[in-house]
């Protein structure tokens, strides 16, 4: 029903301004006496044999929801009722800021793929502080941090540190979001000497609360094998966690959508089915490199469950949809589930 009736209603719109439809759409459904146990009863799957063990956590099932999508932590208690495993909110900056002037997100219906340039639009640290107080605890919660647009080189650390100290009773996990290509000074956040500092700075303020959160990098879809292995090496030397592949790309070969098009709309980070085998072959990579040393979530261009066996073959331990969510609707998250329990 979500393909055939509500997504080409939902595609009449613009992007943004239906994302924000849906997400009242949701919540106000949501209050509606026996909506959340219809949700529920449509999209959850409940089974042990889907529970995954990583970093000192458990997972209800594999299949989680990338940030970016609930970016203020505003709908995270009422999306758990789809049958998601975990939920990633974020990306959250210390202050609030608008992005990127609209219009900043495109969708490429021909490639089933989406370009943003959002600029981590967000409310900032302590409006996401304000809705997490609300978790009901149903699932793991990740949080996605990165730096405001208008801090200088020299403080981006200070930026995640104020980030990661106060939203650290909150979440359940850390992503140092380094490599999203809609920010100011990319090229510094992907230096190995300042992930590094970062990552060590990062590290010694884990060690300062009682019980310690673990720590993930979210790298890109388009490093080279050389950028790759330096990314093995500074997980091995800075006993990260963990490893997000992939991000979003800033790549257009082989795209249907004309190159007319794809020059009105400029730059941003590519995602969706276009990134899938690029993601794909990193996280493929990044497992043999390394011998299986580290988790890995692997996320870009899932729209199938045929599509997140292949992350899981090729070496990711959990999954995270996005666009796949826009596109094939939140039955994709069961039938993902079904998919691993029908392969254990």
């Amino acid at each position: 029903m979500y393909k055939t009736l509500i997504r080409p209603i939902l595609f009449r719109f613009d992007p943004e301004k239906i994302h924000y439809f849906t997400f009242s759409l949701i919540r106000n459904l949501s209050k509606i006496p026996g909506v959340k146990a219809l949700f529920r009863s449509l999209y959850l799957l409940e089974d042990k044999r889907l529970e995954r063990e990583l970093f000192g956590l458990k997972f209800k099932n594999p299949v989680g929801l990338a940030a970016g999508f609930d970016k203020n932590a505003v709908l995270y208690n009422e999306l758990a009722n789809f049958g998601f495993g975990f939920i990633e909110i974020g990306t959250v900056t210390p202050k609030g800021q608008e992005g990127n002037p609209k219009q900043r997100l495109f969708r490429l219906k021909e490639d089933q793929g989406i370009i943003n340039r959002m600029g981590f639009n967000n409310e900032g640290l302590e409006a996401a502080i304000k809705q997490l107080k609300n978790n009901k605890r149903q699932l793991i919660i990740g949080g996605n941090i990165g730096k405001n647009t208008q801090t200088k080189p020299e403080d981006y650390t200070k930026d995640y540190l104020e980030c990661f100290n106060a939203l650290h009773p909150y979440v359940d996990y850390f992503v140092l979001n380094v490599s999203c290509p809609n920010v100011g000074s990319h090229a510094k956040l992907n230096d190995k000497d300042y992930l590094l500092e970062l990552i060590g700075a990062v590290q010694k303020a884990n060690k300062t609360f009682e019980k310690q959160k673990p720590i993930l990098l979210k790298i890109a879809p388009d490093l080279n094998d050389g950028q790759l292995d330096e990314i093995v090496e500074l997980v091995q030397e800075t006993n990260l966690d963990g490893v997000i592949a992939s991000n979003t790309s800033t790549d257009r070969d082989g795209l249907k959508t004309s190159k007319q098009r794809l020059d009105e709309i400029g730059n941003g980070g590519l995602s969706g089915q276009p990134i899938k085998a690029k993601s794909t072959r990193v996280i493929k990579y990044l497992a043999e490199k390394s011998g299986k040393a580290f988790p890995i979530i692997g996320v870009g261009g899932i729209h199938s469950a045929e599509d997140a066996l292949e992350k899981i073959e090729a070496g990711a331990d959990l999954v995270q949809i996005y666009t796949g969510f826009i596109y094939e609707g939140p039955s994709l998250i069961k039938r993902i589930n079904k998919a691993v329990l029908k392969r254990s």
